[in-house]
């Protein structure tokens, strides 16, 4: 979470932009469809997942301040229900992501660098009607060198590996957290990639996990993955950029599970009540 008016954050992060040469892909629509969020406001959105159980709704959830709920919005803007994780702390919550049958939120915000470890939640996604979830799973993990700022991660569908991706310094770094991961022992992740910028804030890899977006503030980075290829080699190429409509305080991106297209969502400011854009794949 980040607090800050958006023209100022074009500043802060110094993002390396792609390659010259290299040309975006023509894979989606340039301009969004804009949806109002039609009933409640979501106001601090960090992430979100589209739906696997239910079919037509993205899972959402808001960042540090609070309460650990998941809310399920309609992708016509209903909010329709919340759900109540029994006995998670919601310290700062900044991205989601759904991967096989389970949900995974992500405990790892850390504006100040301050805490020495951080942590995964994840249980089977819950069905519509659905008002509180106690029976989950805790993933703690360090970092080998030291606290990070992160607002990102990836499962890879295939092999179940978790990819943390940092938010600060002169370059984003992606660490990993192997398969099995221990809900018992202190995980330690594992530093496999830089990516060539910096601000990342979210992150989403296609259902068929043959495309990979990476969000910040500013900027779309595509990035395509092989079959063989590991999250982390995927992400050390050279990416390409993809039409963004910059949002107010845009923190959360998922594909649709159709594969149709991806959905941003931002937060609300300065009484800018947010919006759910959608970018169709041409």
């Amino acid at each position: 979470m980040m607090k800050i008016l958006p023209y100022i954050v074009l500043f802060i992060f110094c993002q390396k932009s792609p390659d010259p040469g290299m040309l975006p892909p023509n894979g989606f629509e340039k301009t969004p469809q804009v949806i109002s969020i039609k009933k409640g406001i979501i106001p601090e959105a960090s992430g979100i997942a589209d739906s696997k159980r239910n079919a037509g709704y993205l899972w959402v959830q808001q960042d540090s301040g609070n309460p650990p709920y998941v809310y399920l919005l309609k992708h016509d803007g209903t909010i329709t229900d919340s759900v109540f994780i029994e006995g998670a702390d919601n310290r700062d919550w900044e991205d989601m992501a759904l991967a096989g049958s389970q949900l995974y939120i992500a405990d790892i915000g850390d504006n100040n660098a301050a805490h020495s470890q951080c942590t995964f939640y994840y249980f089977t996604e819950p069905a519509r009607g659905t008002h509180k979830i106690a029976d989950f799973k805790t993933i703690h993990f360090k970092y080998p060198d030291g606290a990070h700022d992160a607002e990102a991660f990836l499962v890879d569908p295939g092999t179940k590996d978790i990819y943390i991706i940092t938010k600060r310094g002169e370059k984003s770094k992606v660490y990993k957290l192997v398969y099995p991961q221990s809900t018992t022992a202190l995980n330690e992740a594992v530093f496999v990639a830089n990516l060539a910028f910096n601000g990342v804030v979210s992150a989403a890899i296609s259902p068929d996990a043959k495309e990979i977006i990476v969000k910040t503030y500013t900027h779309l980075y595509y990035y395509t993955k092989e079959a063989s290829q590991s999250i982390a080699a995927a992400l050390e190429k050279q990416p390409s950029t993809l039409d963004y409509q910059v949002e107010m305080q845009g923190e959360a991106i998922s594909f649709r599970l159709d594969n149709k297209g991806f959905y941003t969502l931002s937060e609300k400011n300065f009484n800018v009540i947010p919006s759910l854009h959608y970018y169709k794949r041409k």
